[in-house]
Protein backbone atom coordinates (compact mmCIF):
# COMPACT_ATOMS: atom_id res chain seq x y z
CA UNK A 1 0.00 0.00 0.00
CA UNK A 2 1.24 3.52 -0.72
CA UNK A 3 1.03 5.46 2.53
CA UNK A 4 1.64 9.10 3.29
CA UNK A 5 1.03 11.81 5.80
CA UNK A 6 -0.09 15.35 5.05
CA UNK A 7 0.50 18.34 7.29
CA UNK A 8 -1.79 21.33 6.65
CA UNK A 9 -0.53 24.72 7.87
CA UNK A 10 -2.71 27.83 8.25
CA UNK A 11 -1.45 30.59 5.94
CA UNK A 12 -3.35 33.42 7.65
CA UNK A 13 -1.28 33.17 10.84
CA UNK A 14 1.89 34.29 9.01
CA UNK A 15 4.08 32.11 11.22
CA UNK A 16 7.86 32.30 11.04
CA UNK A 17 9.77 29.44 9.40
CA UNK A 18 10.94 28.00 12.70
CA UNK A 19 7.42 28.13 14.15
CA UNK A 20 6.03 26.37 11.06
CA UNK A 21 8.70 23.69 11.37
CA UNK A 22 7.95 23.05 15.04
CA UNK A 23 4.18 23.00 14.52
CA UNK A 24 4.55 20.62 11.56
CA UNK A 25 6.73 18.35 13.70
CA UNK A 26 4.07 18.30 16.42
CA UNK A 27 1.41 17.39 13.85
CA UNK A 28 3.55 14.65 12.27
CA UNK A 29 4.34 12.97 15.58
CA UNK A 30 0.88 13.28 17.12
CA UNK A 31 -0.91 11.95 14.03
CA UNK A 32 1.53 9.10 13.38
CA UNK A 33 1.25 7.97 17.00
CA UNK A 34 -2.51 7.45 16.46
CA UNK A 35 -2.33 5.71 13.06
CA UNK A 36 -2.68 1.96 12.70
CA UNK A 37 -0.47 2.29 9.59
CA UNK A 38 2.48 3.74 11.54
CA UNK A 39 4.88 0.78 11.32
CA UNK A 40 4.16 0.06 7.65
CA UNK A 41 4.53 3.78 6.84
CA UNK A 42 7.92 3.84 8.60
CA UNK A 43 9.07 0.89 6.49
CA UNK A 44 7.94 2.72 3.32
CA UNK A 45 10.09 5.77 4.14
CA UNK A 46 7.62 7.97 6.07
CA UNK A 47 6.36 9.99 3.08
CA UNK A 48 5.11 13.43 4.17
CA UNK A 49 3.76 16.43 2.32
CA UNK A 50 3.33 19.89 3.85
CA UNK A 51 0.63 22.09 2.35
CA UNK A 52 -1.21 25.24 3.37
CA UNK A 53 -4.81 26.30 3.76
CA UNK A 54 -6.22 29.82 3.91
CA UNK A 55 -7.57 30.02 7.47
CA UNK A 56 -9.10 28.27 10.49
CA UNK A 57 -12.42 27.70 8.72
CA UNK A 58 -10.72 25.79 5.90
CA UNK A 59 -8.50 23.88 8.36
CA UNK A 60 -11.56 22.70 10.31
CA UNK A 61 -13.36 21.70 7.11
CA UNK A 62 -10.39 19.54 6.04
CA UNK A 63 -10.24 18.05 9.54
CA UNK A 64 -13.95 17.19 9.40
CA UNK A 65 -13.63 15.59 5.95
CA UNK A 66 -10.69 13.45 7.08
CA UNK A 67 -12.58 12.24 10.15
CA UNK A 68 -15.71 11.50 8.09
CA UNK A 69 -13.56 9.33 5.82
CA UNK A 70 -12.06 7.37 8.72
CA UNK A 71 -8.59 8.91 8.44
CA UNK A 72 -6.56 9.87 11.51
CA UNK A 73 -6.53 13.67 11.82
CA UNK A 74 -5.03 15.65 14.69
CA UNK A 75 -5.40 19.41 15.20
CA UNK A 76 -2.41 21.14 16.79
CA UNK A 77 -3.02 24.02 19.20
CA UNK A 78 -0.12 26.25 20.15
CA UNK A 79 0.99 26.80 23.76
CA UNK A 80 1.26 30.53 23.07
CA UNK A 81 4.79 31.02 24.33
CA UNK A 82 6.14 32.90 21.31
CA UNK A 83 4.29 34.24 18.26
CA UNK A 84 0.60 33.56 18.80
CA UNK A 85 -2.06 33.33 21.51
CA UNK A 86 -2.40 30.15 23.59
CA UNK A 87 -4.83 27.65 22.09
CA UNK A 88 -4.52 28.92 18.51
CA UNK A 89 -5.05 26.04 16.10
CA UNK A 90 -2.01 26.21 13.84
CA UNK A 91 -2.07 23.07 11.74
CA UNK A 92 -3.45 19.63 11.10
CA UNK A 93 -1.73 16.25 10.81
CA UNK A 94 -3.52 13.73 8.58
CA UNK A 95 -2.44 10.11 8.42
CA UNK A 96 -0.36 8.19 7.73
CA UNK A 97 -3.01 6.48 5.66
CA UNK A 98 -3.64 5.44 2.08
CA UNK A 99 -2.26 8.04 -0.29
CA UNK A 100 -5.36 7.77 -2.48
CA UNK A 101 -7.72 8.39 0.44
CA UNK A 102 -5.74 11.38 1.70
CA UNK A 103 -5.41 12.89 -1.79
CA UNK A 104 -9.21 12.99 -2.11
CA UNK A 105 -9.24 15.34 0.87
CA UNK A 106 -6.02 17.36 0.48
CA UNK A 107 -5.06 17.00 -3.19
CA UNK A 108 -6.35 20.48 -4.04
CA UNK A 109 -4.07 22.22 -1.51
CA UNK A 110 -0.81 23.90 -2.58
CA UNK A 111 2.60 22.91 -1.27
CA UNK A 112 3.94 25.18 1.45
Amino acid sequence: MNLKQVIVIRKDLKLGKGKIASQAAHAAILASDKSSFREEWKKEGQKKVVVWCQNLEELLLIYKRAKENGIIAILVSDAGLTQIKPGTKTCLGIGPASENKIDKITGHLKLL
